[in-house]
């Protein structure tokens, strides 16, 4: 386990890389759920999206020579760019598997902050094999996306933050978008070390329900292989094995939602908060506007994760409202 005191020491690390990014509200959403909605607005997190904490947090302590061997990550976008913004921050050179469908803007993105990329097909290919085979081949270090104690802590500093954010104020309940579980993990240990009765909720695709799956059978499964969604962030094929053994103790439930539920919720980001919500960041507000959850009479903080959408994607979204 983690404890509050690793995610303070990974928000020492942070201070002056990552944005303390802002905690807003929104009368629209009061109104329709009758409570008070908070929105941790990651999506303006440096490179688009909350993964430069975990990466930049792991990275910062490798040691010399580590940091000359290299790293390597695997991602199908966000972490990539954490890694490769970490990466030329600290002097580190980065390589990183990506699939070759992901949005072009992450896989160009990556390129421009200093990361070299490595394509493969996911339908085909294991991401994680070729991380690994890449990592022993160059002798780097390898940079996990969401299974390492430190990504973990880094990606907790989100919860710390808010928590200091929210003043006065304890929030009844967090929604937080989930993929292998790093980011919900973190978050819910930082939560609940000043606020054990807050319960917080995992969101994840419909159809790439993992982790709910995993909660409610007591160990981890895996997604079936053919699924997909437009959440191209949080297609994780099974809960990681730290992310697991933490929020099998530390969260509330697991929820999820359609695709066309983070479709209306990325509209409503935009028409109403003024805000671009890639669809793997925009599940934890559709899961509240499309009812998942009661938020009447209550707090609710709701974690915006991520930016990063193809710029023709989200036209063709906002074109359909």
């Amino acid at each position: 386990m983690i404890s509050i005191a690793e995610i303070a020491a990974a928000a020492t690390r942070l201070h002056g890389v990552a944005v303390e990014t802002p905690l807003i509200s929104s009368p629209e959403l009061d109104e329709l759920t009758g409570g008070r909605v908070l929105l941790k607005a990651e999506c303006l997190q440096r490179t688009g999206s909350f993964k430069i904490r975990g990466a930049y947090n792991l990275m910062a302590q490798l040691d010399a020579a580590q940091r000359a061997s290299g790293v390597v990550a695997y991602s199908s976008g966000n972490h990539a760019q954490g890694v490769a913004a970490a990466g030329t921050m600290l002097g580190i050179k980065t390589a990183i598997v990506m699939p070759d469908d992901a949005p072009a803007a992450k896989i160009r993105n990556t390129r421009k902050l200093g990361g070299e990329t490595v394509l493969y097909d996911r339908y085909t290919g294991d991401r994680e094999q070729i991380a690994r085979e890449l990592a022993a081949e160059r002798g780097a270090v390898l940079v996990p996306s969401y299974d390492h104690l430190d990504i973990i802590a880094g990606q907790g500093t989100i919860g710390l933050e808010f928590m200091q954010q929210c003043g006065a104020v304890t929030p009844d309940q967090v929604l937080v978008s989930c993929s292998g579980g790093g980011m919900v993990a973190g978050i819910a240990l930082a939560v609940h070390a000043s606020a054990a009765n807050t319960a917080v909720y995992a969101v994840e695709p419909a159809d790439l329900d993992d982790t709910a799956r995993s909660l409610a059978a007591g160990e981890r499964v895996r997604n079936d292989p053919k699924a997909h969604s437009i959440c191209d962030a949080l297609l994780a094929a099974i809960p990681g094995k730290f992310t697991f053994d933490i929020n099998r103790s530390e969260l509330a439930g697991a929820l999820g939602v359609s695709d066309d539920e983070v479709r209306a919720a990325m509209r409503f980001a935009f028409s109403y908060l003024k805000l671009v919500l890639e669809p793997g960041g925009a599940v934890a507000l559709a899961a509240l506007l499309a009812g998942r959850i009661d938020g009447r009479d209550k707090t609710t903080v709701v974690v915006l994760s991520g930016g990063n959408v193809d710029p023709a994607l989200f036209a063709e979204i906002q074109s359909a409202a």
